[in-house]
Formats: structure tokens, C-alpha cells, sequence
């Protein structure tokens, strides 16, 4: 993706709220409609494209560098897109529970 660990992690969370919205736009007319087989299959293919999207968010970049052999580059890079990720969602955690959002 990128060596800006900002941008990862911003990456990171706008394909969360882009695909929330989306299943939230989808699912909208599908409410009173009980589960049929399909409704499992869409969750997992959901979820399998979502672990992909996420570990080349994460790791591509650091893999190419840890293969180039800057070990502590790619190290602090990935530790620092995760911290990042993680203050963005404490920060989504927070406005949640204040009622702010």
C-alpha cells in the first residue's frame, strides 16, 4: 500500500465504514425476510474478502520491506499503521459510548 503508516490505517478504516454502509444499504429491504442458505455464504465470502483487503493494507508493504532486508523498517512500520488503527478505533469507541455518534 503505502510506507505512511497514516494512510494505511486511514485506508483501513474507510473500507470499514465503506463496506458497513454498503451492507447497511443492501440489507435494508432484506429486514423482514428471514435468512435463506445464501445469507451464511454472503457472510463468509464478506469476511474472507475482508481479511484480504486488511492484510494488504497491513502487510504488503512491510513484507517488500523486511524483503529487501530493512528487518526494522517493516517492523516499525507495521507496529505503527496498528497503533494507529488502534487510537482511530479507541477514538471510534469513545464517541460511540458518549452518545456522540
Amino acid at each position: 500500500m503505502s510506507e505512511n503508516p497514516l494512510i494505511n490505517a486511514l485506508s483501513a478504516s474507510i473500507y470499514i465504514i465503506l463496506g458497513v454502509t454498503v451492507m447497511n444499504f443492501v440489507t435494508e429491504p432484506l429486514k423482514n425476510k428471514p435468512d435463506t442458505f445464501f445469507a451464511p455464504v454472503v457472510f463468509l465470502s464478506l469476511l474472507t474478502l475482508s481479511v484480504a483487503v486488511m492484510a494488504f493494507l497491513f502487510f504488503y508493504q512491510p513484507v517488500l520491506l523486511f524483503i529487501e532486508g530493512k528487518k526494522k523498517e517493516a517492523v516499525n512500520l507495521f507496529l505503527k499503521t496498528v497503533g494507529i488503527f488502534g487510537t482511530i478505533t479507541a477514538i471510534s469507541l469513545i464517541l460511540l459510548f458518549s452518545g456522540l455518534i
